[in-house]
């Protein structure tokens, strides 16, 4: 009996079928699927401008006191930078270096206490049943529309009566917790705690305080890092109370950077290389915070 061998069969690639020839191109039209010249251009563009303000600080802040008013004025930073960063440093007008801890001291204080009673707050507001609770988060809500200004004269006539005027407390205790910070760890807890996991912490015997602080605590890492930097940068900046409350003897960095403006005559190169020293450190907390700030965002998403 004769055995026959069937030859190997190929395929040309005319009679590919249909389905099969569209495979690659799927792949390649996923593979193109990136931005293109057009998105980094706008990206470009918003980056430029918002490094532009920081160059043209750079700018004056390395020349001389005629380089702002001088018409053909170069787009290249001069030499004198340092010498006027020295000149901020050592001028005991400003009080440099007192200025900057209190900056620091304050910012963080405040940074920190917002977060914890805004967690706390949020938590309750979020997963604790009491009567009123919506109406309290309402109220609390309608103070952002109050501006600070209409409290400026009665919290000033407190504090002098409290003997606080010119001391730093008196900046860091009104600001100990914000109602933007209430309202924003309760939205993000009401959708990042499951009631399930509160439940079995109170059958397991957990008092309200250790479910909120093994289990709301540690939910709420990713919103709260983004609050307390925010709220950090914003107790920095902040000029208005810190320059009614304050003195010249011990002022936050804002304040001090102020009394260069107070002459007849204003060299806006010292004034300048003052407000850069005055962003380094949030720039170097961008730096080493902005990393973790990402993951922790990107972490609380895909938990969520």
């Amino acid at each position: 009996m004769s055995t026959t061998t069937t030859p190997p069969v190929t395929i040309a690639d005319g009679d590919i079928p249909t389905e099969e020839k569209r495979r690659p191109r799927r792949r390649r039209a996923i593979r193109g699927s990136r931005p293109g010249w057009f998105v980094y251009g706008v990206l470009a563009i918003v980056l430029g401008g918002s490094l532009f303000p920081f160059y043209w600080s750079f700018l004056i802040g390395s020349g001389d006191a005629s380089t702002i008013r001088d018409p053909n004025m170069s787009w290249l930073p001069g030499g004198n930078f340092i010498d006027n960063a020295l000149a901020v440093v050592n001028d005991p007008a400003v009080n440099f270096w007192l200025a900057l801890w209190n900056s620091i001291y304050s910012s963080a204080l405040i940074a920190l206490s917002v977060v914890f009673f805004s967690t706390l707050a949020g938590w309750a507001f979020a997963k604790l049943r009491f009567r009123g609770a919506n109406g309290l988060l309402v109220f609390v809500i309608a103070t952002m529309a109050v501006p600070m200004q209409l409290g400026v004269v009665p919290l000033y006539i407190l504090f002098a009566d409290l003997g606080w005027t010119g001391q730093i407390g008196a900046i860091i205790v009104p600001a100990l917790v914000t109602a933007f910070g209430v309202f924003w760890m309760t939205q993000y807890l009401r959708q990042s705690v499951p009631d399930e996991l509160i439940e079995a912490a109170r059958v397991d015997g957990a008092t309200s305080f250790r479910t909120f602080w093994t289990i709301g605590l540690p939910a709420a890492r990713p919103a709260a890092a983004m609050l307390g930097l925010f709220t950090f940068v914003t107790a920095w900046n902040n000029f208005f109370w810190p320059f009614i409350v304050l003195d010249r003897q011990n002022p936050t960095l804002p304040v001090a950077l102020s009394l260069l403006q107070s002459n007849y005559f204003v060299d806006y190169s010292i004034v300048l290389a003052g407000v850069l020293l005055a962003t380094i450190p949030l720039l170097i907390l961008f730096v080493f915070v902005g990393k973790q700030l990402v993951s922790g965002i990107m972490a609380g998403a895909v938990k969520g």
